[in-house]
């Protein structure tokens, strides 16, 4: 293979290394699909410069993710490009093909973990007043809607739980003491949150409808999902929570882009932490495994207090940025 011309080696090698991935390791067409973008980039890339499977060096390796560098290409997609291109070559070594992996000993880039988005609590509270408004601008199957979501919003804000953990909520999980939901996470792991009287309320609400046979409604509650839908995985999908919720943000003149039910996750953390809750209790909350991961609330905080200096201190801008 290595004798032939540039891009017969490089796509022969490509296609014998998915091949490989999907027989061996069960890899996704999706999975697939980048592995293949990324490395026919870097076929490109070698033909250009008439390197073959034999000819590439650490070297090239090296000027290849300089040239992706200059073009302004994220790290994160560096990062990745560099992982398929280690595989790739890793691949062939094992193969015979090549004699030595010149991707051997390259480090990615170093990845900033972006700080998350959250809302103030004014924000949140702006939200959860419009959504009490629409349900009492509207009536029938809207009504049900505008509690169900209502409803959503204040569990997600008294909970923290994830988007994917509140929507396949069992409607089981309101059996017994009503302060409190057993969630099973990621993982199958189960952790139990508190709900406050507003999410209480909200729920109790919500689940009110149905309650009389005239009002249409009883089939579209008495499912075994606490937010079901008609749809295909019976309840009421991530997706749509995510319209309806950007819809609510915009009617208020808040950003859509910067509201999402995750975005609500790292509210409750934030919002709780601001207030001085214990790191390890935020972690148990959320369901992290790995304190590791809720310390980036940790951080949100010190940006916005880094923040508040430089706007309100009366030396910002002067000794202070030095």
């Amino acid at each position: 293979m290595t004798g032939q011309t540039t891009s017969d080696g490089w796509a022969g090698a490509i296609d014998g290394f998915l091949e490989m991935m999907a027989a061996e390791r069960g890899a996704a067409p999706n999975t697939l699909d980048a592995y293949r973008r990324d490395l026919t980039h870097f076929a490109a890339y070698a033909e250009h410069r008439q390197l073959g499977l034999r000819d590439c060096r650490p070297r090239d390796v090296s000027a290849y993710l300089k040239a992706i560098a200059d073009e302004g290409l994220a790290a994160t997609s560096r990062a990745r490009r560099l992982s398929s291109l280690r595989q790739l070559f890793r691949f062939l070594a094992a193969e015979g093909q090549i004699a030595d992996d010149p991707a051997t000993g390259f480090e990615g880039p170093k990845r900033e973990r972006p700080l998350p988005k959250i809302l103030s609590v004014a924000e949140v509270e702006l939200l959860l007043d419009a959504a009490a408004r629409r349900i009492a601008d509207s009536t029938g199957r809207d009504k049900f809607r505008a509690l169900r979501l209502k409803a959503l919003l204040e569990v997600l804000y008294a909970t923290g739980m994830r988007v994917s953990e509140l929507v396949e909520l069992p409607r089981s999980v309101l059996t017994g003491d009503d302060r409190v939901l057993t969630i099973k996470g990621k993982g199958g792991r189960e952790r139990i949150v508190p709900l406050n009287g507003a999410a209480r309320a909200a729920l109790a609400a919500y689940l009110s409808v149905g309650s009389e046979p005239e009002d249409g409604l009883s089939a579209m509650v008495r499912t075994r999902y606490l937010f079901p839908s008609r749809g295909a995985e019976g309840h009421l999908t991530r997706q749509r929570l995510g319209q309806e919720l950007k819809e609510l943000a915009e009617a208020i003149g808040i950003a859509p882009e910067r509201v999402s039910p995750h975005v609500l996750r790292h509210a409750f953390a934030s919002h709780l932490l601001d207030r001085g809750a214990d790191l390890r209790a935020v972690q148990q909350l959320l369901g992290h495994a790995d304190i590791s991961t809720t310390q980036i609330y940790t951080h949100v905080l010190e940006e916005r207090l880094r923040q508040l200096v430089r706007e309100h201190h009366p030396l910002a801008g002067t000794r202070l940025d030095g």
